[in-house]
């Protein structure tokens, strides 16, 4: 059968790859295109468009790139008429894909969401939307079953994605393997994920590295975002007045830089749920352009940003927010997590509770049956 699959984020290139793994071992004839990125490819896919020229965030930036956005909806229009799949495969990135689900079911595409939109937290106009054009929507969380149900709309629950991806890493860690592979000495670290975008970059990483530059008993290690080049991280260091040797910049590497890391500046996004499967304390950063904010304020419906608290539904993990993210808080967030062992263990243990939340691994396989099996049913 033929696939098209639809991708816009680092994390939705990981969940994706995966998935496009597990179609090929339940379908050898897949025939698979797709947007995404480098691991998507290197599963097998025939790569339309990277991510990299699709990630815009924040209401502002949505607007001001408002014309390469609508080229790019036309240009995806016309490849999926080309391909002519048997199915479209949605991940997350709800403002550009609802736009093309809408679109593909007036065409009478099958569609298929994989890892739903946060419709949860904002936006539930979405739902009916989702309703209208969504043939099957696979979920990731444990309550969205539940929230979807409230509208009227069975989806099914898969299990989180992250859970098989985290598998592969745990069992092999070597921390001085890790440390001789970086170049990096036996201080310990403190692991800084400043977001996959240069917008969240220029946003959070002068606030981690200021907090960061406090604790003068650790070593900083940046986790690159693959999107983003390693002369930008260096620009970035030395427009906030520290030199390039003294932050370490490391990349294909996170969740190994998160298992040899003490704490973790996480920006709120996947990567907080990531940093809490791996077991590592952390404080969550979250800051963006004033207006974009704003409006968001007006809008969110959910009392927490981060995954690892709305998944538990309880204050976890320390958020800082906007106004709230600013060296002093993260430090003292940091040095809490460092010098309190009581306050470190309610978290990590917090998070073990957490891993039980989500129940067992195999999600890619899960969700890949389940499309394989729908669209045997409806042939």
């Amino acid at each position: 059968m033929k696939y098209y699959i639809i991708s816009g984020e680092a994390s939705g290139d990981m969940h994706g790859a995966n998935l496009i793994a597990q179609l090929y071992a339940k379908d050898p004839q897949a025939n698979i295109r797709c947007w995404g990125g480098d691991k998507m490819q290197a599963a097998g896919a025939t790569l339309v468009k990277h991510y990299k020229s699709l990630a815009f965030m924040g209401f502002v930036e949505v607007v001001a790139n408002l014309k390469t956005i609508l080229s790019n909806i036309s240009f995806c229009k016309k490849d999926i008429i080309a391909f002519g799949p048997d199915c479209i495969i949605y991940i997350d990135y709800p403002g550009f894909n609802l736009r093309i689900a809408k679109w593909a079911k007036e065409k009478n595409y099958t569609n298929i969401y994989y890892i739903s939109p946060q419709v949860w937290a904002w936006k539930q106009s979405r739902v009916q939307l989702i309703k209208q054009v969504v043939d099957k929507m696979l979920v990731i969380l444990p309550f969205e079953k539940e929230f979807y149900r409230k509208f009227n709309f069975e989806v099914e629950y898969v299990g989180h994605p992250l859970l098989d991806e985290l598998n592969k890493y745990k069992q092999d860690f070597n921390l001085q393997q890790f440390l001789q592979h970086n170049n990096l000495n036996q201080t310990p670290i403190i692991a800084l994920l400043s977001g996959s975008r240069e917008q969240e970059v220029n946003n959070m990483l002068s606030q981690m590295l200021a907090a960061g530059k406090l604790v003068t008993t650790h070593q900083l290690v940046i986790a690159g975002a693959p999107a983003l080049s390693i002369a930008f991280y260096e620009t970035c260091l030395r427009s906030f007045g520290i030199a390039t040797d003294d932050v370490k910049i490391i990349y294909n590497q996170t969740y190994e830089l998160l298992q040899a890391a003490d704490v973790a500046m996480v920006t709120s996004g996947t990567a907080t749920l990531e940093t809490a499967l791996i077991g590592t304390p952390q404080v969550v950063c979250y800051k963006s352009n004033v207006v974009s904010y704003w409006i968001a304020l007006q809008l969110i419906k959910v009392k927490y940003i981060s995954l690892v608290n709305l998944i538990a539904d309880k204050l976890i993990v320390k958020e800082l927010i906007q106004h709230d993210m600013n060296a002093q808080n993260i430090y003292n967030e940091i040095n809490l997590l460092l010098t309190n062992m009581k306050y470190r263990t309610t978290m990590t243990t917090n998070y073990m509770q957490l891993v039980k939340m989500l129940g067992n691994a195999g999600a890619s396989s899960n969700a890949a049956q389940q499309i394989v099996d729908y669209l045997t049913t409806k042939k």
